[in-house]
């Protein structure tokens, strides 16, 4: 896999904590109260459009990136950056707007990742990337998994979101 400038900086990645060692973050979404958790972690992440695969005879869709560790940074530690990788099951269909899938290359930033029920407890995944492109991907039931795959370095950046005024 070639690795994007974004992905890791001229710094030498820490090794972190391997997936399954105390420190690794392991999440489960089951439910859209669960998803708002692991969506709220994945903030940020960073995904080439190389790095996401539907497997259609295994009813998965798969993603490997990096996420910013918000969780992190919010505890005083130093901005930091870890690869991850993210699973969903039971998915029928997948649609894609706002970027060109043959574009292998192109790097996505997530911004939310939502779960609206159709018919219970079929539903459908939106995953929101800045710039407009999104993802969607009917499920028959919510099952996504996310965990950090060990490797960890610093930020080159922390994330800011400019603030629009509400208008009344």
């Amino acid at each position: 896999m070639t690795q994007h400038p974004s992905h890791h900086p001229a710094q030498a990645p820490s090794p972190g904590p391997a997936a399954g060692e105390e420190g690794a973050l392991r999440l489960l979404a089951v439910d859209a109260e669960d998803l708002d958790v692991l969506a709220a972690h994945l903030q940020d992440a960073i995904v080439r459009v190389g790095d996401m695969a539907f497997v259609p005879a295994a009813c998965r869709f798969a993603l490997v990136g990096s996420r910013f560790d918000w969780q992190a940074l919010e505890e005083g530690c130093k901005a930091e950056r870890a690869r991850m990788g993210l699973h969903f099951e039971f998915v029928t269909r997948v649609a894609r707007t706002g970027f060109d899938q043959s574009a292998s290359e192109t790097v996505l930033n997530v911004l939310h990742i939502a779960f609206e029920e159709t018919d219970a407890p079929a539903g459908v995944v939106t995953i929101h990337f800045s710039g407009g492109g999104a993802l969607r991907l009917e499920v028959e039931c919510l099952e996504a998994h996310m965990r950090d795959l060990g490797e960890r370095w610093a930020a080159a950046a922390t994330p800011a979101h400019p603030v629009e005024d509400a208008k009344e």
